[in-house]
């Protein structure tokens, strides 16, 4: 069910663009194979409009197939538009130059924002590669997140240029119907766009901020009472949270997993690692909260696997955080075995919460908390022949650790299909 409902959403990748082609085909009356490079760039187009539909996280979306292969999709049309455009702006021909131009100009700008996605804003390159992590880091003292939020706004400057681009043709904007199904697609996601920014916003949880309390050198917990209960909130969940009135904070969004279910008091147990991250410590108990969410599919994940499969939580530093409330809610229920890594003895932070779970577990829950990751013979000393066999995996930490593990659990054959991750990635 779940790879029917992946390849139904990429289906929108063709069906997005369809009716833009099937009314261009219609009515131009140009050579084909004229039709068929601009063709390339309606599609090009209309990809670049899909990836600002996704950039707006719908709710409802993310709880059928989930952020990561939204934004999964969100990448790929970027790369993909790229292409389509290249090939589209080598093979077509105007006599308008400030329509050449714009779209010249279009092209440039999408590259250098593909370009700087990449290696800033996605980690199919960086968390692989060593020194493309260690310079990313470097880079970021200068390229701070709030540069990556507006070099992600220029889309939105590219989708003006290229319209106007297409308006300028003559080969184009001479059908008027087609003009019209054009417009409609840009006006109708800019809308989106526009209402899931500044009006959308006013709907979301809010709360006020009752602790905000050090754990160790590099975590915090901060907790939110909220205004009204969140009663969608289910165990693993994250929220996108914004501090509303804090200057030494700003007004920026950003992930953060709830270390429990309690839909009154929402948790968080936040790394401090990203430049934001660090400055929490300068929000002061009373500064209202806005929480857009809740997102996160690990507990209907869990619902998916047999009630008798054992639940492997792995986290990382304070990738224990979501995986706390899969714990609490499964300890007295199913096998579940909690591997937790840290940097140092008195960083296990949730060591005598953990004990509780296992203590009442009668026998189901087992808890393993060590210092420094943990390598192939501890897990083949910790996990049992049955556990690898039928086990459902949840891992939780920062990208490259996440990615070693999973692919450490691989060679002791655990499938693919039972490896369910989470990245800190801010």
């Amino acid at each position: 069910m779940t790879q029917l409902r992946r390849l139904v959403f990429w289906s929108v990748t063709v069906l997005f663009p369809l009716p833009l082609v099937i009314v261009y085909w219609v009515l131009a009356r140009e050579p084909e194979q004229l039709k068929f490079f601009v063709t390339l760039g309606l599609v090009a187009y209309a990809w670049w409009l899909l990836s600002v539909l996704l950039s707006v996280r719908p709710v409802w979306l993310e709880r059928v197939v989930g952020l990561p292969v939204i934004y999964g999709l969100h990448g790929m049309l970027g790369v993909l538009a790229i292409v389509l455009a290249f090939v589209h702006r080598d093979n077509s021909y105007s006599g308008e130059q400030l329509a050449v131009l714009l779209g010249d100009w279009g092209f440039y700008a999408a590259l250098a924002v593909l370009c700087y996605s990449v290696f800033f804003l996605s980690g199919w390159l960086v968390d692989r590669v060593r020194l493309l992590h260690t310079v990313k880091r470097w880079l970021e003292k200068v390229f701070r997140h709030q540069v990556s939020v507006w070099v992600h706004r220029l889309n939105l400057v590219i989708i003006a240029m290229i319209w106007l681009h297409a308006h300028l043709l003559v080969r184009v904007n001479q059908y008027f119907w087609f003009m019209m199904l054009f417009d409609l697609y840009t006006l109708a996601v800019l809308a989106t766009y526009a209402w899931k920014k500044w009006v959308a916003p006013d709907g979301y949880a809010t709360g006020a901020v009752t602790a905000n309390t050090p754990l160790g050198e590099s975590s915090r917990r901060i907790s939110i009472r909220l205004d009204q209960p969140e009663n969608r909130l289910r165990p693993g969940d994250f929220f996108f949270l914004r501090f509303e009135g804090s200057p030494a904070i700003g007004r920026e969004w950003h992930p953060f997993s709830v270390t429990d279910a309690n839909q009154e008091t929402v948790t968080f147990t936040i790394r401090q690692h990203g430049n934001y991250t660090r400055r929490l410590a300068g929000v002061p108990v009373g500064t209202r909260a806005r929480l857009e969410g809740p997102f996160g599919r690990f507990e209907s994940t869990v619902q998916r696997h047999d009630a008798d499969a054992p639940l492997v939580l792995l986290g990382m530093g304070a990738g224990i955080a979501p995986l706390l409330s899969l714990a609490a809610a499964h300890h007295t229920t199913r096998p579940l075995r909690v591997l937790w890594a840290v940097r140092e003895t008195d960083h296990a932070y949730y060591r005598d919460l953990l004990e509780q779970y296992r203590s009442a577990s009668d026998g189901k829950t087992h808890v393993t908390i060590q210092v420094g990751r943990f390598r192939r013979e501890h897990l083949t000393g910790l996990l049992t022949p049955e556990t690898i066999a039928k086990g459902a995996f949840f891992i939780v930490g920062p990208n490259p650790a996440v990615l070693a593990t999973q692919s450490l659990l691989r060679h002791l054959g655990v499938s693919q299909r039972r490896i369910h991750q989470e990245r800190l990635t801010m």
